[in-house]
């Protein structure tokens, strides 16, 4: 069973809205809509869990989920204080016969159903995959001061998107070491790599783009147009 977790609990602070980003309008309808619709459409995507802020889940269930016709929704958890602890409350709501877990951000609308089969069949033989780009700009590392320190080899670096995609038992032992050692990733990827699994990475898409700021809502606009217009 391939069941997929979608963190929406965070705030996003950047955008400077009252809204929480995922609750957005984007092209009509919540940023989350869209989102948990790749989801939907996704051929090897068996169930979804939804991860929010604890007022937030009647809205999720009225106004996104029962509203949009969603039925891959097996359940809602309540978020905790970070990312990390949002998709380890979840992974203690998984269906016992669960063998793979996909976690994707709420606030990256624009992935495709396509990336999605595609990233869960790539993962067959890996303990965890990620689907991510390489970065196209030079990279610098530098000092508390503002001073270069060092310029990164760009042909090595990639900037990380989700999904993801993990064998159960690795992502939740991830989890485990993470709170036992009191360790934090910025994605699940991070703690299984801490664990010493390695993490295979695959291309993804650069419309794939996650809201953060206020532009990321324009663009995706463009990009949703775009896509109505091939069609």
């Amino acid at each position: 069973m391939n069941v997929t977790i979608i963190p929406a609990a965070g705030r996003g602070k950047r955008m400077a809205s009252p809204t929480s980003k995922q609750f957005l309008i984007l092209a009509g309808k919540p940023v989350l809509a869209h989102t948990l619709a790749a989801f939907e459409e996704a051929k090897l995507v068996d169930s979804v869990i939804v991860v929010g802020k604890a007022k937030d889940i009647e809205f999720c269930k009225n106004r996104i989920v029962k509203k949009f016709g969603f039925k891959k929704i097996i359940g809602y958890v309540i978020g905790g204080r970070r990312r990390q602890d949002s998709v380890a409350n979840a992974l203690m709501a998984l269906p016992p016969e669960t063998k793979t877990v996909i976690v994707h951000d709420a606030a990256r609308p624009l992935v495709t159903p396509e990336l999605i089969d595609k990233a869960i069949k790539e993962a067959k033989h890996w303990p965890a995959l990620t689907v991510g780009l390489p970065v196209k700009n030079t990279i610098k590392r530098i000092t508390t001061d503002e001073l270069v320190e060092y310029t990164l080899d760009r042909p090595r670096l990639w900037t990380i998107q989700t999904p993801q995609v993990f064998k159960a038992d690795v992502l939740m032992h991830a989890h485990r070491v993470a709170k036992t050692d009191k360790l934090w990733g910025t994605d699940d990827t991070m703690l299984v790599e801490k664990t010493g699994k390695p993490v295979r990475v695959i291309l993804g898409s650069e419309e794939n783009i996650k809201i953060t700021t206020p532009i990321d809502m324009l663009i995706a606009e463009a990009i949703i147009a775009k896509r109505k217009k091939g069609k």
